[in-house]
């Protein structure tokens, strides 16, 4: 067994299910009941030589998304950075994309659902999954892809994200540092808090939290799962690299995110509010005194 089927666990499910000839995903489902929204796990894909993330399509793509829908920055960046601070290189997103292996730069390309044939094909990947998540978080919804494109040795700065992840690696590598983000020291209740009240991805960054990573290289075929506000940091190995991300949400989600907003009201208020998780009807209600809070106009 080689070292990746032993942290993908490509020898306990067929590559090919009999009549799935079409499969796009290899995943365990195994080690997806036991990990999916708790723990990250590798799985496999057959999208390495996809032509939709060949460059000239790519830059298609960029011409036709809106701008807002394109980030793009240096990528020589430390882990730990102030959004307001991140260097410009000041090329176009075109400009960025043609000069990509020398430009020293990071991009994202957001919401590509919104052109058919990578709504098509984010439909057709999340389709396979969700035979495996329904049981576990049900009602996938609000579908969507992200496409990362990047200089060699760029960094993704330290950062979590809202929704249930899986980064597929297209072309290059990416040496993943992912933390648990149910461990408060690293990731504390306030933190938690105003993230899902509306404040940037970007998190502070100490050195000593490296101790605590799970790391990760990412090589073509191979994807990861990212549970929902997982810390990371992300680095480029030596060549350009392209990667697609595919992502969705679930009710739970927004639950969890009612309840740390509720926390966050109750904390500006000068009260210590119990954190999300340590007593399931007090956030069932904390979550509907929201909901009811917003419908009335009463919050934000």
């Amino acid at each position: 067994m080689t070292a990746i089927q032993a942290m993908t666990g490509a020898t306990s499910a067929p590559a090919t299910p009999p009549g799935r000839s079409d499969r796009l995903l290899d995943i365990d489902p195994v080690r997806f009941r036991s990990g999916f929204d708790q723990h990250p796990f590798l799985i496999r894909h057959r999208l390495a030589d996809h032509p939709l993330f060949a460059l000239p399509r790519l830059i298609k793509l960029a011409r036709a998304l809106p701008s807002q829908q394109i980030e793009y920055n240096a990528g020589d960046i430390p882990v730990g950075i102030d959004p307001a601070l991140t260097p410009q290189t000041g090329l176009t997103a075109e400009e960025t994309l043609r000069r990509i292996a020398e430009c020293g730069s990071w991009m994202a390309l957001k919401y590509v659902e919104h052109d058919p044939e990578y709504r098509a094909l984010l439909e057709h990947c999340l389709g396979e999954v969700k035979p495996l998540s329904e049981p576990i978080r049900s009602g996938m919804r609000d579908l969507q892809g992200f496409i990362f494109v990047s200089s060699p040795g760029s960094v993704t700065p330290y950062h979590m994200d809202p929704e249930h992840n899986f980064l597929l690696q297209i072309r290059g590598s990416k040496h993943v540092a992912l933390f648990d983000g149910r461990d408060r020291s690293i990731l504390s209740e306030p933190v938690l808090e105003r993230f899902h009240g509306g404040s940037h991805r970007n998190l502070e960054f100490r050195e000593e939290y490296d101790a605590k990573a799970l790391r990760f290289t990412l090589e073509p075929g191979m994807g990861l799962h990212f549970p929902a506000t997982a810390p990371h940091y992300i680095r480029n190995g030596p060549e350009v690299s392209i990667s697609f991300s595919i992502t969705f949400r679930t009710p739970d989600l927004d639950a969890r995110a009612r309840v740390h907003r509720f926390n966050s009201w109750l904390r500006s208020r000068g009260m210590t509010p119990s954190p999300r998780g340590h007593s399931p009807l007090r956030d069932s209600m904390k979550s509907l005194a929201w909901r009811v809070a917003r419908r009335a106009r009463l919050v934000k």
